[in-house]
C-alpha cells in the first residue's frame, strides 16, 4: 500500500478513527495490527521477514543484557544475522553478476545464474533501524524492551515502515510506551503536514519526474537534455522523497507521536559536507555513529580519517542499491567530503564579511556540484553510459536541442517554485505548529494554507503518479 493511492486514504481514516476511540494498550496493539496489514497488503509474505528481523534482534538485546561478558559475540551473530538477510535479497544478484563478469574478462565460460530475488519494500530501512537497538543496547545506552508488543510496533511502525526516517529506539520506543492525548493541534498541525507531502509529490515531483526520465531514456542525448534532466531529477527526488516523509511526519502527529524531520532545506546547503547534515539526516547520522565513528572517525590521524570517510560514503551509496551508479555516487561525495576537509586545514579562513558576501556563491557552487552527483544516482545504465554523458560537450548538439531544453527548464523552474518557497513554510509551522501563535489565528492559516494546497494538487496534479523512488532502496 502507497501513500499515493486512494486505498491508504480510506485505511488511514479507519485507523484514525478507531485508534482514538481506544485506550493505550489497545492503540498499540490496533497500531501493530494495522502496521503489518499496511506491509502485507500486497505482499503477505514481507510479514515473515519484518516479523524475523523482529524477532531475532528482540531476543539478541535480551541475550546481551543478561550475558554482558558475551555481549560482543551475541551482537556479531545478530549482526550476520540481520544483514546477512538484507545481503541476501539485496545484494545477491549483484555479487553473482559481478563474478560472472570477472569470469569472462578472464576467459573463463559462465552461465546466466541470477536468481532474479524480488526485493522487500522497506527492508533496508527497518533493518537498519532494529540493528541501531540492538547496537545501542549493547552499549549501555538503552534497555532492553521485555514487551514485545511495543517493541514490534516500534519496529513497524506504518507511517515511517517502508521509507524512513530511520527511528532512534531510543526517540521512538517512549513514545510508543507512553501514554498519548489526543490533540486537536496535532490533528491539525499533521494534516496540513500530510497535505503539503501530498502537493510535493503530486504536483511537483510526478510532473518533472517526466522530464527527467525521457531525457535519460534517450540513446544519444545532447549536453543540454542531458543537464536538463539531471535538474529535473535533481528536484523530483528532493520533493519525492521530502513528501514521503512529510506525509509520514503528519500522520503520526495526528496520532501523537513526533518523528524525526529528514530534510532541513537541503539545497541551500554552503558545501557538501553542510548538504550530508541537511539530506535524508535519519541515515546520515546512523552512518556516522553506527559505521564512521566505529571505524575510527578521525581519532587515528589524517590517513585513517580519510579511509574511514570514503568507506562510509562508498557504503551509504551501496545502501541504496545493489548498482556501481550508486557506489559512484557515494564515492564521489566521499571524495567531495575530504576535498573540503583539506581545503579548510591549509586555506586561512575568509574574513566574516567577506564570507557573508560570497554565501549565495558558495551556495550555487554546491548545488552544482549536487547536479552532477544526481546525474550519477540516475544512471542505472551502466558505467559506460556514465562515461558518454559525461563526454558530451555543448557545442556538439543541434540548435532545436538548445530551445527544448530552455522549454523544459521552465517547466522545472515553474514546477519546483514550492520548494524554494519551502523555507517560508517550515518557519511558518515552527511558530504555528509549536502552538506560539493565537490559536485562532493559527487555525485560519492552516485552513487556508491546506485549502489552497488542496486546489493545487486538484488542478495541477501530474497525469500518472508513479511509486516513491525511494521505495527501490
Amino acid at each position: 500500500m502507497t501513500f499515493n493511492s486512494l486505498d491508504f486514504l480510506a485505511f488511514f481514516a479507519i485507523v484514525l478513527t478507531v485508534y482514538w476511540l481506544l485506550p493505550h494498550r489497545g492503540q498499540n496493539v490496533f497500531l501493530l495490527v494495522a502496521s503489518y496489514f499496511f506491509y502485507g497488503y500486497v505482499h503477505p509474505w514481507f510479514l515473515a521477514l519484518i516479523l524475523a528481523a523482529t524477532g531475532v534482534n528482540y531476543l539478541a538485546a535480551l541475550a546481551i543484557e543478561r550475558w554482558r561478558w558475551r555481549g560482543k559475540l551475541i551482537l556479531t551473530a545478530d549482526l550476520v544475522v540481520s544483514l546477512g538477510v538484507l545481503g541476501v535479497y539485496k545484494y545477491l544478484d549483484f555479487f553473482i553478476d559481478n563474478v560472472a563478469a570477472l569470469l569472462s574478462l578472464a576467459g573463463l565460460p559462465t552461465a546466466e545464474t541470477t536468481l532474479q530475488i524480488f526485493l522487500p519494500v522497506g527492508i533496508s530501512f527497518y533493518t537498519f533501524q532494529v540493528i541501531g537497538y540492538t547496537i545501542d543496547v549493547y552499549r549501555g545506552k538503552l534497555q532492553a524492551r521485555r514487551d514485545f508488543l511495543d517493541f514490534a510496533l516500534f519496529v513497524s511502525f506504518f507511517p515511517q515502515l517502508v521509507a524512513g526516517p530511520i527511528e532512534r529506539a531510543a526517540h521512538l520506543l517512549p513514545q510508543v510506551e507512553q501514554k498519548r492525548s489526543f490533540s486537536v493541534e496535532n490533528l491539525y498541525s499533521g494534516l496540513l503536514l500530510m497535505i503539503w507531502g501530498f502537493f510535493q509529490k503530486l504536483v511537483v515531483a510526478d510532473n518533472v519526474a517526466p522530464i527527467a526520465d525521457k531525457a535519460f531514456a534517450i540513446q544519444d542525448p545532447t549536453f543540454y537534455l542531458l543537464w536538463t534532466g539531471a535538474l529535473a531529477f535533481t528536484v523530483q527526488i528532493l520533493a519525492d522523497f521530502s513528501a514521503y516523509t512529510d506525509i509520514a511526519r503528519g500522520a503520526a502527529r495526528m496520532m501523537g507521536f513526533r518523528l524525526v524531520n529528514n530534510f532541513d532545506n537541503p539545497y541551500f546547503s554552503r558545501s557538501i559536507g553542510d548538504f550530508w547534515r541537511r539530506w535524508h539526516m535519519s541515515l546520515s547520522y546512523w552512518f556516522r555513529d553506527y559505521v564512521y565513528i566505529p571505524l575510527g572517525g578521525n581519532r587515528h590521524g589524517p590517513w585513517r580519517g580519510a579511509r574511514n570517510i570514503l568507506i562510509t560514503f562508498l557504503l551509504s551509496g551501496l545502501w541504496h542499491g545493489a548498482s556501481w551508479n550508486f557506489v559512484l555516487w557515494g564515492g564521489y561525495h566521499g571524495l567531495l567530503v575530504l576535498a573540503e576537509r583539506l581545503y579548510k586545514t591549509y586555506v586561512p579562513a575568509l574574513p566574516a564579511r567577506l564570507g557573508r558576501l560570497l554565501l549565495p556563491l558558495k551556495v550555487a557552487a554546491t548545488f552544482v556540484l549536487i547536479v552532477f552527483g544526481w546525474m550519477l544516482f540516475r544512471e542505472s545504465n551502466g558505467l559506460e553510459w556514465i562515461a558518454t554523458h559525461l563526454a558530451l560537450r555543448p557545442a556538439a548538439g543541434p540548435p532545436e536541442d538548445v530551445e527544448i531544453a530552455q522549454y523544459l527548464l521552465a517547466l522545472v523552474g515553474v514546477y519546483s517554485l514550492p520548494l524554494w518557497l519551502k523555507a517560508a513554510y517550515a518557519w511558518l509551522e515552527a511558530k504555528l505548529g509549536s502552538g506560539g501563535g493565537p490559536g485562532q489565528m493559527a487555525m485560519l492559516t492552516r485552513a487556508c494554507l491546506a485549502s489552497a494546497l488542496f486546489m493545487g494538487i486538484l488542478i495541477f496534479r501530474g497525469q500518472d503518479s508513479a511509486t516513491f523512488i525511494y521505495f527501490q532502496f
